[in-house]
């Protein structure tokens, strides 16, 4: 069995239809409230319930991964899910646990935010073209002028190394696009960039 999966089109596997996958769609866009609530609200969180902020991120993907563990076992899936997620790990599932690593490993609004934006809008971005017909090639250029744009106002706003955009766009474009049978692209097109910032951050000196 190939490990590669085909190209389908997501609103005729989604429950829902294409009710479900507006759904999906406006949920992950949502995503983009993460950092926000992370850096705005999280250390006041975290002293309410008596944990630090790491424990907290680490809590919540702990009971993420139960949460998905009932899910597979009773075989079921949620509205907006893709009807085949009842059988594997799902792309929200994936999409939280590289979100919580981006959290966990490198928590500053430098490299945060750019990352998890770049999933949050880069990938329905991506994905819409597809639906639409878009060929490859202009998918990958399309995208990678977006989230060039997304890393550009983060160093506009949170002080992201402005030359970061020039490396990562691309990078988070390609990560997206592996169709791999396991492991969504919600998780490769974070967790791909984020060994790329790990690998850098040496040089860079942020953290």
């Amino acid at each position: 069995m190939s490990e590669q999966v085909e190209m389908t089109n997501p609103v005729d596997l989604s429950v829902g239809g294409i009710y479900g996958h507006v759904f999906r769609r406006l949920f992950h866009i949502s995503m983009f409230l993460i950092p926000v609530v992370y850096f705005e609200f999280g250390d006041s969180f975290a002293d309410i319930v008596g944990l630090t902020l790491q424990e907290v991120v680490s809590s919540v993907i702990l009971i993420a991964i139960f949460g998905e563990a009932l899910r597979l076992k009773f075989s079921f899936t949620v509205f907006g899910q893709r009807e085949y997620e009842a059988n594997q790990v799902s792309a929200l599932a994936w999409g939280g646990l590289a979100v919580g690593m981006v959290l966990l490993l490198v928590p500053i609004k430098e490299y945060a935010y750019p990352l998890i934006l770049s999933l949050a809008f880069g990938d329905p971005f991506m994905g819409e073209l597809r639906r639409r017909g878009a060929e490859t090639r202009k998918v990958v250029i399309y995208s990678i002028v977006f989230i060039f744009a997304i890393w550009l106002a983060c160093w506009y706003f949170f002080c992201t190394p402005w030359w970061l955009a020039i490396v990562f766009a691309p990078i988070c474009a390609f990560a997206e696009m592996p169709r791999l049978r396991y492991i969504d692209d919600n998780a490769t097109m974070l967790l791909i960039p984020l060994a790329g910032i790990l690998i850098l951050e040496p040089f860079i000196g942020l953290m």
